[in-house]
């Protein structure tokens, strides 16, 4: 059985239409479950966290390779104004326009759509394909819980890609710097001691702080996001507490351990502290996810079996991918940063028509991406 573009296209349209902002994937997840029973997946259920596993079974025995996307989006900023409807998924010369569509349901319609139309009887193994819910502000979170329950041998993540094969990634975290002064009153400053001048001191040595490169994953980077004093509004008082969120992308082989301590020996941090921050978020079936802002960086080199058996299945499918990285973080940051497995990424559009405006996916795109999971799969149970 062939993939039908014509009805890939319309169950993409589906997903974009319904909303999914973190903690509200369930439409999502129903519309996902009804297309791959339509397809005819031999096990289709959802984990406690409402993330979706469809599985295919293949003719004999082997390993088990997992399709993960996640089926959650940002939201759509009020006031900004998009063309065309965010969800209405319209498609106006040859690209679907919505939020979604690149980050990353037409991604999951995809790996769906290749996974229920895939040869069964060419697979030693099986094929899994997770919805997986949260990612957008929990990378690899609730992975974890899929792949409790999958056991997968190998992982592709569908985020994108532009059609080519990624072999690493950026990781992230999410680190609050908080420094602590002495309060007095503001018509009295020499009483006092400003946390927010202190807070100066350090942002300026974080400045200048030596961050790593990497040959694949390239520069790692700290980025100021946000920066608040206590009390807030402050009448009349010296603060007394600031603090400031870092964004910190990774790159392979970094430990939070040496991240954290690298900006504890910063000199102006003598009258401050330094932690990753706590996450905890609640999904549609109420579970409660929580765990340090810590994303680890990952990649593989290129000789492993799995990049180069997802190259040749690529090439078999027409395509003619590069070796990349991801720049920003993914689900890859649990299944190869924490776990291990050999991980790829390959998807459809590029990592920078996530989270824009008038966000779009190139139909040519969605249909490559499909042909290019089904050429992975093959390649690898083949």
């Amino acid at each position: 059985m062939s993939i039908n573009f014509n009805e890939l296209i319309q169950f993409t349209q589906s997903l974009v239409r319904v909303q999914t902002l973190s903690g509200e994937e369930e439409p999502a997840v129903a519309l996902a479950a009804a297309e791959m029973r339509r397809l005819g997946f031999d096990e289709i259920f959802t984990d406690a966290n409402g993330s979706l596993i469809g599985i295919v079974n293949g003719a004999r025995t082997g390993p088990t390779l997992l399709l993960d996307a996640h089926c959650d989006t940002v939201g759509v900023a009020p006031g900004v104004p998009w063309t065309h409807d965010p969800f209405g998924a319209e498609i106006v010369d040859g690209r679907m326009v919505g939020r979604g569509t690149s980050d990353m349901k037409g991604a999951l319609a995809a790996m769906i759509h290749a996974a229920g139309t895939v040869d069964r009887r060419r697979l030693a193994g099986r094929v899994a394909v997770s919805a997986t819910v949260m990612e957008e502000v929990m990378e690899g979170v609730s992975l974890a819980t899929v792949m409790e329950i999958v056991r997968p041998d190998f992982v592709v993540i569908g985020e994108a890609t532009d059609l080519n094969l990624n072999h690493g990634g950026r990781g992230r975290a999410e680190i609050h710097i908080e420094t602590i002064g002495k309060p007095a009153h503001s018509s009295s400053p020499q009483l006092g001691v400003s946390a927010v001048e202190l807070m100066i001191d350090v942002m300026a040595e974080i400045k200048q702080l030596a961050l790593p490169t990497d040959p694949l994953a390239g520069q790692a980077l700290m980025v100021l996001t946000d920066i608040i004093s206590d009390p807030y509004p402050g009448y009349s008082v010296i603060p007394s507490r600031c603090r400031a969120t870092y964004d910190r992308r990774l790159l392979p082989g970094e430990e939070m351990q040496n991240v954290v301590a690298a900006i504890e020996a910063l000199p102006a941090l003598r009258f401050g502290t330094v932690q990753i921050a706590q996450g905890e978020h609640v999904t549609y079936t109420g579970a409660t996810l929580a765990a340090p802002k810590f994303f680890p960086a990952w990649k593989f080199e290129v000789g492993h079996q799995l990049i180069q058996s997802a190259m040749a299945g690529l090439h078999r499918a027409g395509l003619s991918p590069k070796l990349s990285a991801y720049q920003f973080c993914t689900n890859g940051a649990h299944s190869a940063g924490n776990a291990g497995v050999p991980t790829i990424g390959f998807g459809p559009s590029t990592e920078g028509h996530a989270h824009i405006v008038d966000e779009y996916i190139e139909l040519e795109d969605l249909r490559a991406a499909a042909r290019g999971y089904v050429g992975i799969v093959e390649a690898i149970l083949g």
